[in-house]
């Protein structure tokens, strides 16, 4: 049975106290745990003496006892050829009471086997629970405790012992039958009721722990793969931006078709790559400053090609192109005479990366209509995030106009507008989501939690 320690104790407290204020005889109270099957191990768990003079019970026994804990299992107290017999083994197993009403008798007396010492007047009373009520339909499946010859015990009862009274008498006032034994007998069977509201309560108790546990956990699971989610669900922006950097290259195409001879970053870049081939080592074998002008050209080559935003292309170029155009003149003194000329381009170049954002410039691309010259570089230039959705709109009011001569005008509509039903729906989902998760960590459910189960609009803070 699972019940609390301290909470048993009281209750048995209880027990041994309401017993000798019935019987003004009964002069000393223990009872024994019993359990679990099949080890039946039994423990003292408490004891009380009257104390008349003073009109209280004292607990607590000071005298050793096998029962005192870790106690005794069932394979060491149950009846033996070869051993005392004991009255625990015969409550036990026979789930009936015994009686020591002549102590110089009592052939289940350990003390009186081993030592020929008598022990006092005493009842010993099983507390017994049905089967069913602790199992229910599973009270077959148990592996019950066996006697010496290897029969179980229990096995064909109704009922199972979970625990033992033994209430001690002064000389000569117990009688085996008599009104005393019924009084115990009738207590012991309140124990067990109490015992087993006890073990139902801590049980429920329990199964609620382990099922906020497991709510929790299920929470935090969901939340996690939400979280993932979530993060995988960042490929809508980054496609989003890369729909936008498409239109920034237009742009820039634009501002090249009209102004031929302005120095723009691909410009610079190719006069940077001209300087390291006119200085690149010619051996046969591939040596680290060759490797390092070959990784630089790559670089270089792949940065005129990228739409970047501007910001970004200044990083680009103060991560990347510098730090290597730096190694590679502390390297080799080939460039040396070139020093100047190529600080200043890597200047310039992070100047050409605003280049599109020059409203000045845009205003006179004399070959675009005013509207879209000026509405063009305004949209080109943004880094979209979820809170940029009325830009989104007007990128994709912007692709209808009807001067715009851009290839892929419609596809690259299309897309956007489809992307853009999936970050609508995004904030409406991580709150949905959110509220259930909540929900479920709680152990309620509100009615929009369901509405939002069922729309399969998943949270928790993610």
């Amino acid at each position: 049975m699972i019940i609390n320690d301290d909470i048993l104790e009281r209750s048995c407290k209880d027990m041994i106290e309401t017993i000798l204020l019935c019987l003004r005889n009964a002069i000393k109270g223990t009872i024994y745990r019993i359990g679990p099957m099949p080890q039946l191990r039994s423990i003292r768990i408490t004891s009380g003496v009257r104390n008349e003079a003073a009109g209280e019970i004292l607990w607590g026994l000071e005298e050793y006892s096998d029962y005192n804990y870790p106690g005794k299992c069932w394979e060491d107290y149950k009846d033996k050829p070869d051993r005392p017999m004991e009255a625990m083994a015969w409550c036990v197993e026979t789930a009936k009471s015994w009686t020591a009403d002549d102590p110089y008798q009592d052939r289940r007396s350990v003390r009186k086997q081993l030592a020929n010492e008598v022990e006092d007047y005493h009842h010993m009373e099983p507390v017994l629970i049905k089967k069913s009520y602790l199992y229910g339909d599973r009270a077959g499946e148990f592996e019950y405790p066996v006697d010496y010859l290897g029969n179980s015990i229990w096995k064909d009862s109704e009922d199972l012992v979970v625990a033992v009274i033994k209430i001690h008498f002064k000389k000569g006032f117990i009688k085996r039958g008599d009104y005393s034994t019924k009084v115990i007998k009738k207590l012991s069977r309140t124990l067990g009721t109490q015992l087993l509201s006890l073990h139902i309560r801590e049980t429920l108790s329990e199964a609620q722990k382990d099922l906020a546990r497991q709510r929790l956990q299920s929470c935090n699971v969901l939340a996690h793969e939400l979280r993932n989610t979530f993060i995988k669900l960042g490929f809508i922006f980054s496609a989003i931006n890369a729909e936008i950097s498409f239109l920034r290259e237009q742009w820039e195409s634009q501002i090249a078709l009209a102004w031929p001879d302005i120095e723009n970053k691909s410009a610079i870049l190719n006069r940077l790559s001209r300087l390291i081939e006119s200085n690149l080592p010619r051996e046969n074998v591939p040596t680290r400053l060759g490797r390092l002008c070959e990784k630089l050209i790559s670089e270089q080559r792949e940065l005129a090609d990228l739409p970047l935003m501007p910001g970004l292309g200044e990083k680009w170029v103060d991560n990347k192109i510098r730090p290597k155009w730096q190694e590679l003149m502390v390297e080799s003194k080939a460039w040396e005479g070139s020093r100047e000329e190529i600080q200043s381009l890597l200047k310039r170049l992070k100047s050409a990366m605003w280049l599109g954002t020059d409203e000045e410039l845009a205003s006179r691309i004399e070959h675009l209509p005013e509207d879209i010259r000026s509405i063009w570089p305004k949209l080109a230039y943004v880094d979209f995030t979820v809170d940029k959705l009325m830009t989104l709109d007007q990128i994709i009011e912007f692709l209808d106009h009807p001067e715009l001569k851009i290839p892929h005008k419609q596809q690259t509509k299309k897309i956007l507008t489809s992307l853009k039903a999936l970050v609508e729906m995004i904030p409406e989902v991580e709150e949905r989501t959110n509220r259930i998760i909540l929900s479920l960590k709680n152990g309620s459910f509100e009615d929009d939690s369901f509405e939002t189960i069922e729309s399969l609009e998943p949270d928790y803070q993610v």
